[in-house]
C-alpha cells in the first residue's frame, strides 16, 4: 500500500465509525497493518492532524480516551450531541469503542 493510499484507508475507516462511538489512533493502526504494512498510531495521528477535517475526526480518540489536542472542546460538544459516554476529560472507552468486524 502506497503512503497515499494509506492515508485514504485511515480515512475511510474513520468514516465508517458511527455516531456515539469512537477509535483510538492504534486501533485503526492496528486494524489497517495487515494490508497497510504499517503499525503505528503516531503516523494515524498525523495523518487526522493533516487530512481529517472532512471526516468525523472528533471520533479519534487516544488511548486513553484523552479528545483530539487542541480541539477538545469542539470535540467534546460535537460527542455529546452524538451520546457518546463521556467520563472525566475524555470518553468512556469501554462504552464507546468501536472496531470494525472484517479486516
Amino acid at each position: 500500500m502506497t503512503p497515499e493510499e494509506y492515508v485514504e484507508a485511515v480515512l475511510a475507516l474513520v468514516e465508517r465509525i458511527p455516531p456515539g462511538r469512537v477509535m483510538s489512533y492504534g486501533a485503526i493502526a492496528d486494524h489497517l497493518a495487515e494490508r497497510s504494512g504499517r503499525e503505528s498510531a503516531r503516523l494515524v495521528g498525523t495523518i487526522m492532524a493533516r487530512h481529517g477535517g472532512g471526516v468525523p475526526w472528533h471520533r479519534v480518540v487516544n488511548a486513553s480516551g484523552r479528545l483530539p489536542p487542541g480541539h477538545e472542546d469542539e470535540a467534546r460538544q460535537r460527542l455529546r450531541a452524538e451520546g457518546t459516554p463521556l467520563r472525566g476529560a475524555g470518553v468512556d472507552l469501554r462504552a464507546a469503542a468501536w472496531y470494525p468486524d472484517e479486516p
